[in-house]
């Protein structure tokens, strides 16, 4: 039987994780909007890029590090924000900030987190580059009061998603019951039963983890299921890039804006002082039929000039990192790669997910020749 220790690929923490729990938390992790076309096409476009090595070129053990925002990073990605991780593993959040300062990369932490942005801080102070990442919900009261905690506790930028401004039709969870929050149905009684490991260790001591950057926003003593609706009830499909340009005058460390599809979108950033832009289309998670992010990638780097560009969405590889570098993206961000190491295994799961990454990035940088992330150009790859 597979066992963490003996996992080798992202593949293989992705079984673990299955196994480990209920098929509603399963089909919260793993599922995405409609009939999850995006979500395929995402892992469909690496399979259009070829590499071109280069031979003899005495490159040496390839250098992983990156530069961004004045802050060394071990390695071209990082953790992208993701939400209710709690419900995986107790602490979820804190095992993904541990591993990622015991890695030297950086993390972006979710508003819907279920650790708050303080615990967050305080348990990652040896320099790691953390990110806020701020969904737009309700208006500009509550933007302010989440932008002003982040700074005060030491966030390094402010990301703020905009391709969720609508919730996505995610039908697996809609047939599950599942809206930011888990109730004990007898089908997921059941289904917990048959995942002791996950019941005895989560859900039996913890319950349902509360959304706790939202917990200052209710009353004292709110339940895990009122943070929930509240988030619901909190969406802003009004919200526009008047705002963002509210956000910018306030806010004065690095900002990026993630969920950009568009070239358009991303000229109109520059216009706007951004600085940063994540080509995402949320993991296929938000609407069905968008464009891979790989596909994109190239014309969203012509609009972006020398502006900063990261990108997501379906990254499982170190091959599938070194084409986006390739093709002129600045790093990476994962979103299931690393929470299937968090459910499968916690801190050491995340850490293996981490290493896993590094370990076959370096490989395809010394097969191609190539001496440091920073020496890739677009001819290193071909479309084929």
């Amino acid at each position: 039987m597979l066992r963490l220790k003996d996992a080798i690929t992202i593949d293989d923490l992705k079984v673990l994780a299955r196994r480990r729990l209920p098929r509603v938390l399963w089909d919260y992790l793993e599922g995405a909007a409609e009939e999850e076309h995006t979500m395929r096409a995402n892992r469909l476009a690496f399979d259009r890029y070829a590499f071109v090595p280069r031979a003899a070129t005495g490159a040496g053990k390839p250098a992983l590090g990156i530069e961004l925002y004045g802050h060394k990073l071990a390695a071209p990605f990082l953790v992208g924000p993701t939400g209710l991780n709690g419900i995986f593993q107790p602490n979820g959040d804190l095992h993904l900030a541990r591993a990622c300062e015991d890695a030297g990369i950086g993390m972006a932490l979710a508003t819907a987190s279920t650790n708050s942005m303080e615990e967050v801080a305080a348990a990652a102070r040896r320099g790691t580059f953390r990110m806020f990442q701020l969904y737009p919900w309700g208006g500009a009261d509550m933007a302010s009061h989440l932008a002003d905690r982040a700074a005060d506790a030491g966030f390094h930028a402010l990301m703020v998603t905009v391709d969720s401004l609508f919730p996505g039709n995610r039908l697996r969870d809609r047939r599950n019951g599942f809206a930011h929050s888990l109730r004990m149905s007898p089908q997921v009684v059941v289904d917990g039963l048959l995942h002791p490991q996950w019941l005895v260790s989560t859900w039996l001591p913890h319950g349902m983890p509360k959304l706790k950057n939202i917990a200052p926003l209710l009353p004292a003593g709110a339940s895990a299921y009122e943070l929930a609706a509240f988030t619901r009830d909190q969406r802003n499909p009004n919200y526009s890039w008047d705002d963002i340009a509210w956000l910018r005058r306030k806010w004065k460390l690095p900002l990026i804006v993630k969920g950009l599809l568009s070239p358009e979108d991303v000229r109109r950033a520059r216009r706007e002082g951004l600085d940063g832009i994540v080509v995402s289309n949320h993991g296929g998670r938000a609407l069905d039929g968008a464009p891979a992010t790989l596909d994109i990638l190239p014309a969203m780097l012509d609009a972006a000039g020398d502006m900063p560009v990261m990108v997501d969405s379906g990254f499982r590889r170190g091959s599938d990192i070194v084409k986006a570098l390739a093709l002129g993206a600045r790093c990476v961000l994962l979103g299931r790669a690393t929470l299937y190491g968090l459910a499968a295994g916690g801190h050491d799961g995340v850490a293996r997910a981490i290493r896993i990454l590094a370990d076959e990035t370096e490989r395809v940088l010394a097969l191609l020749g190539v001496g440091s992330v920073m020496q890739l150009r677009p001819d290193h790859i071909q479309r084929t």
